[in-house]
């Protein structure tokens, strides 16, 4: 057996139809939607009382309509309160640091790293023989200064000072070209 609202719910709803609206509006988020919440409300309190658990049942017996209408009203504005966050929290644009990023570097990174390679090359063709060598032997092959002073046949502290020599002529050479990364 189906049954609408209890007349006093209806009733209760068009008398206090304009309070409810005021402190529908009031709540945070909710002023352009207090209409769509008080249609909400109307069609939970007219919809005939559910048998099948498709719609919840009004009671019957309410005691204060006034406050039930109230309360009904109140949590289908918290519901619409909380599908606006979720759509807000989906539909809201990327901030800046939320976009995925192509770990690829750019074009313009790419083209800067060669020419700084080229211009690197050029510095390390331009430095001695055994500065060269003591350089290319630390930083590429990862060797010790002993291990290298003993293929060069020089003091440790000379591969030092080749190594240093050497840095500071690439960095020269870059520097100058604008092409130093800071």
């Amino acid at each position: 057996m189906s049954k609408g609202a209890p007349p006093g719910l209806l009733t209760a709803f068009l008398v206090h139809y304009d309070e409810l609206v005021r402190r529908l509006s009031r709540r945070p988020g909710l002023a352009g939607q207090a209409g769509d919440v008080m249609q909400d409300a109307w069609l939970r309190l007219a919809a005939p009382a559910a048998e099948d658990g498709d719609a919840p049942a009004i009671p019957e017996d309410v005691r204060d309509p006034r406050a039930f209408v109230f309360r009904v009203a109140g949590n289908l504005a918290v519901d619409a309160q909380r599908r606006a966050c979720r759509a807000q929290r989906i539909f809201a644009p990327a901030e800046a640091g939320d976009a995925t990023v192509d770990p690829a570097p750019s074009p313009e990174a790419r083209l800067l790293a060669r020419e700084r390679l080229r211009r690197l090359d050029a510095a390390l063709d331009d430095l001695p023989p055994k500065v060269r060598t003591a350089l290319l032997l630390h930083r590429v092959d990862g060797l010790t200064h002993s291990a290298i002073a003993a293929r060069l046949g020089v003091s440790e502290s000379m591969v030092a000072k080749y190594i240093a020599q050497a840095l500071r002529h690439c960095r020269r050479r870059l520097d100058s070209a604008g092409l130093v990364e800071k």
